[in-house]
């Protein structure tokens, strides 16, 4: 609004410089591009990646698929992990008095890993060292693992929501970039005025230095 009456302002005023009614434009088309153009452009940017995610989306859940498997035994690495676990925690509490001090290695959470058969949705028989959850399953027992058509591991496919939350995010920093790109012009235009601004004034100046003063004195 205030570029607005700005504008106005500088329409109709003796003591206007051209550059005052430009820099009064440049403002007012910063603000419209600001409210109207940056915004349009965030919704375009977040419809077309949203779009994108959305058939990444369809694409995922019809080539991955979530099938049982049944674990077989754990595995060998994360058996010797185990021990080596088991060895430093008996090495720590191996002097009198003293009570076994976990490591931060020892202390952080590890995946557990297993060895699981599964079959794959085209009939194929598949085994292999799969992560399981933290605490290790026995033998025998069955959880869902996400594979594609021929066994092979692959992750779980994007969510629909959250697809549409990178979309959002992807179309808010669109518009956010195209905001402080129009701001960053509106600045460096209104700089390079004010340095033709400073430069006219110190030709007047320097013109009018040798008469300072003596205007009117009768001299």
């Amino acid at each position: 609004m205030r570029t607005a009456l700005g504008v106005w302002r500088w329409r109709r005023n003796p003591l206007r410089r051209p550059t005052d009614l430009f820099e009064a434009w440049v403002a007012f088309t910063a603000l419209v591009c600001v409210l109207l153009v940056a915004p349009t452009i965030g919704w375009v940017a977040g419809v077309q990646v949203d779009g994108t995610l959305q058939r990444a989306v369809r694409e995922q859940r019809q080539e991955r698929h979530l099938v049982p498997a049944v674990v077989v035994r754990a595995a060998p690495e994360s058996a010797s992990a185990s021990d080596s676990a088991s060895d430093s925690a008996s090495a720590s509490a191996s002097e009198p008095g003293e009570a076994a001090v976990p490591s931060a290695h020892q202390t952080a959470p590890q995946r557990t890993q297993v060895v699981a058969s599964w079959t794959a949705p085209d009939g194929s028989s598949h085994e292999g060292t799969v992560p399981a959850a933290e605490e290790p399953p026995r033998p025998g027992e069955r959880f869902r693992i996400w594979t594609d058509a021929h066994g092979g591991l692959v992750g779980q496919p994007l969510d629909p929501s959250s697809a549409a939350v990178h979309a959002g995010v992807a179309g808010l920093a669109a518009a956010l970039a195209v905001a402080v790109l129009v701001e960053t012009v509106r600045r460096l235009v209104v700089r390079r005025l004010m340095h033709q601004r400073y430069m006219r004034l110190d030709r007047a100046w320097a013109a009018a230095w040798p008469d300072w003063g003596r205007a009117g004195a009768g001299s």
